[in-house]
This record gives structure tokens, sequence and C-alpha cells, in this order.
């Protein structure tokens, strides 16, 4: 029995005109058929689904890809895909030309012949974009790990200690509490490389009276948690205060106000007005906020092009921020599930400027 993701995308398949679509995409590949494997592809038409695989997976995925014929093919997969094809009577392939290289392809269209290959777009990412509610328990548990993160390392960084050592101890962290690993490289960017906003921890050994910005996320359980705290070690001067509070207020302007029915490009202004009104707006260059979920970056986009519609179930981040180069930089983001009347933060970790000696 085909699950409520597969007969979702059939409805899209029927849509585009074909009749058929191969999935190969890792993330989609386990979005819609359960199997975490590391090689595969799902074969989907309108009244059959099989997952083709190798032999590593005989056992695994049969447990995992529930509803799906199990294919294990030989030494050349395109092979057993060929075969199912002309088993199947598809006359008409969607392809997920977003992952494809340009080599794949060429060699699919010999192979497959004489199904025609056609692009499929963002198909499966667009049904990604709306999570269930099972999804949502997973990404308020990888948010919570997140949570406890942030306290934790409040009681290990002090002058003196390097950005590796930061990194390193929140990734441990994580890990012992259920996560699989972090969901992108950690930033911990002290001083004036607060500054980058994708400043990965480096071997700078972290100071007094600076900046140390923390940007990471728990992978837990396929799913992505984001979260971007800014802290002072040290005294803070007024300049510290000044660029903090502003943050603090554009954040907080988003999340009072961002709903369903806005456009990416109108919540990306909720912060970007009032950035901009403090006279720093040449100082965020980058957009509000990004989807999340079973990747760390997905649509929709809080960006001044985004142009989705955000709708209930779409979980975003929202995450200005001020960068001065030579002085330091402040980010705070959070992760939200958009609601019928508005949002639900997931990420609770606090946000007055926390100063530590």
């Amino acid at each position: 029995m085909p699950n409520a993701r597969v007969r979702h995308l059939r409805g899209k398949i029927a849509e585009a005109g074909a009749t058929a679509m191969l999935v190969g995409s890792g993330v989609n590949r386990r979005y819609l058929s359960g199997f975490t494997g590391t090689s595969g592809v799902l074969l989907l038409s309108e009244d059959r689904a099989a997952l083709i695989t190798d032999f590593r997976y005989r056992e695994q995925a049969p447990k995992q890809a529930h509803g799906y014929e199990i294919v294990e093919h030989g030494p050349d997969i395109k092979a057993t895909v060929a075969d199912l094809l002309k088993e199947w009577g598809i006359e008409k392939l969607l392809f997920e030309d977003r992952h494809v290289t340009f080599a794949e392809h060429a060699s699919w269209v010999k192979a497959y012949a004489p199904a025609e290959l056609l692009p499929a777009g963002g198909i499966v990412e667009e049904l990604r974009m709306v999570k269930e509610e099972a999804e949502l328990g997973v990404m308020r548990e990888a948010a919570e790990v997140a949570d406890r993160t942030f306290e934790h390392i409040l009681g290990f960084i002090k002058p003196g200690v390097t950005e590796l050592e930061v990194a390193a101890e929140m990734e441990t962290f994580m890990r012992k509490l259920g996560a699989s690993g972090p969901s992108f490289d950690t930033i911990v960017a002290s001083g004036e490389r607060s500054a980058l906003p994708h400043g990965v921890a480096s071997g700078r050994v972290i100071g007094a009276n600076e900046f140390v910005k923390l940007d990471f996320g728990a992978y837990y359980q396929g799913y992505c948690s984001d979260l971007t705290r800014t802290v002072v070690v040290g005294k803070p001067n007024d300049k510290h205060k000044e660029i903090y509070a502003i943050v603090k207020e554009a954040q907080q302007s988003a999340l009072d106000h961002l709903k369903p029915g806005m456009m990416g490009r109108e919540g990306d202004a909720l912060t970007r007005d009032i950035i901009t009104r403090y006279g720093y707006g040449d100082h965020f260059g980058h957009g509000t906020g990004h989807g999340l979920g079973m990747e760390i970056h997905e649509e929709p986009r809080l960006s001044r092009t985004g142009d989705i519609v955000l709708r209930p179930g779409m979980t975003v981040t929202v995450e200005p921020g001020i960068y001065l180069p030579g002085f330091g930089g402040v980010r705070i983001e959070d992760d939200v599930v958009i609601t019928d009347t508005g949002i639900q933060i997931l990420t609770r970790s606090p946000k007055e400027l926390i100063v530590l000696d």
C-alpha cells in the first residue's frame, strides 16, 4: 500500500503529462520511501512502486520501504531500470533534473529509449515544503537538542579556548542527546570573525570583551534544526549593546507578524526595514530566513526575492543579522512553523544579551 506522499506525487506526475518518475536524490528517496540507504532509485508509476538498490541493502530495504517492490540491480543499475520501464510500458518518464548531471542525462536518454525523459523540476521538494504533524514532532525534538546544547555550551565558553574546541564540544553534546551529527558545519565566530556571516569554527582563541556567534543545529532522525545565538565574553561596550538590541528588535518584529498568506519577500521586509531604519541596512546582506526540514536549506525563502506564499505547515528560520567588518557581528535565529493564524516557535533559547564572565 503506497503512502500518502506517493499518492500525492502520483497526482503531480499525471499533471506533468508523464506515466512514471525516477527518483534518485537521497533526501527525496528517503522522504518518499523511508529508505535510509545511500544507493538506489525509486521508480513510481500510476499503480506500481519499486525501490531499485544493490546487494548491500537486501535485508534493510524491505524493512524500511514499505509498499515498494524491492528490486536488486546488477553491475549496471541503468540496465535494470530500462528493463522495468519496458515491463511497465512507460513512455514518458519524469526525472529529477535538479539532481542529475549533464553526462548522466545523456546516458539515460540512450539507455531508457524509447521512453521520453521529461524534467520534473522540484515537484518532490514542493511536497516537502508543507510538513506533516509527524515531521513537526521530530523537528521539535531536533530543536530541543539545539536548545539544550546552547544551555550546555554557555558553561564551556571562556577566554583562552578556541572556536574549534567550542564547536567540538557542541557537536559531541548533540550526539549524546541522540543526534546523528550536526545539521551543517558548526559556526563559532568570535571577535572580529563574528562579522563573517558563515564564519565556520577556526583555531582562533576566544578573547575578552568580544562577541561569540554560535550558529549550529542537530541532524536528528532525518531532520534538521538551526539555531543562532550571539553572546559577549567579558564586558560589552556600547556598540555591542546597540547592534544586539537592533537585531533582537528586528527578529521580534518577524516573530510577531509572520503569518500564512505572506510572500517570502514580505516576511523578509519585517526584519530588513527595521535594520535599515537604524542605518545598518548595508550590513545585513543575506535573507531573513530559509525553509528547513530534511535539508538545512529548503524552500520557501524569506528574502528580498522570495515569491512563495507561506502556508500552514511550512517551517522556516528567522535570522536577521548585522555584521561590522573589523568589529564583529550579531545574528539571532529561531526555527518556526507557519500555523493557521501566525507561527509557532520551535526553538526556545533565551535571547537577552548574555554576558559570560
